[in-house]
């Protein structure tokens, strides 16, 4: 039963942090800047952007700001590198509880398995005399068991969950991480299109008379 509790007081600390960290970063999000963003990205408003952006703590914001940043070199790279390191911080612990599923039963049964063979090896050295004492072995081993499973399910609830959260703020960094990337290319071209149409003064074809 000693490493059970302290599975379930691991398991405790990552859910109480993981359900803090989201609660945090929820409030921290604002639909709203993103978009604004981005319409200021298409504007080529870059000094604008990081005056709105200034003191946001926003992951997709912070993903968009570090593509902004780095769109003379390798705009999609640096968004990815950004990415990369907010799914690090999302999926935090979550490694943890995925263990605890699978370790905490285990340790249920061989508790169970080590009770049942005490209770044995009592039956074997008192005879039938007293049942019962065979059967409140039996009913103490069944509870490292329980105490396994109790463990084991909420914890596989709150990785689903945590995981779901952690998928869905990745789709929103790719969404909108995509749509960035359009709007960039998007300019680009038309300064292309631009530089290709434009004809430098003097460069006029002279007149036949």
């Amino acid at each position: 039963m000693w490493p059970l509790l302290g599975c379930s007081l691991v398991a405790l600390a990552v859910t109480v942090d993981r359900a803090i960290f989201w609660l945090r970063e929820s409030a921290r999000r604002n639909r709203a800047l993103v978009e604004n963003v981005l319409f200021l990205a298409e504007k080529e408003a870059y000094e604008e952007i990081r005056e709105k952006v200034r003191g946001s703590r926003d992951y997709v914001v912070k993903v968009l700001v570090s593509g902004i940043l780095h769109r003379e070199f390798s705009l999609s790279a640096a968004m990815e590198v950004a990415a990369k390191e907010q799914m690090e911080r999302m999926r935090r612990g979550l490694a943890v509880l995925d263990t605890l599923v699978t370790v905490a039963p285990m340790l249920g049964i061989l508790g169970t398995v080590t009770g049942l063979i005490k209770a044995f090896d009592l039956l074997g050295s008192s005879g039938f005399q007293d049942p019962r004492v065979v059967t409140i072995g039996v009913a103490e081993a069944l509870i490292t068991t329980v105490a396994g499973l109790v463990i084991a399910v909420p914890c596989v609830i709150f990785y689903n969950f945590f995981q779901k959260r952690a998928e869905q703020a990745a789709n929103e960094m790719e969404t909108y991480g995509t749509s960035l990337e359009i709007v960039h290319s998007k300019n680009r071209h038309q300064g292309n299109l631009g530089g290709f149409f434009h004809v430098p003064p003097g460069s006029e074809p002279e007149r036949v008379p």
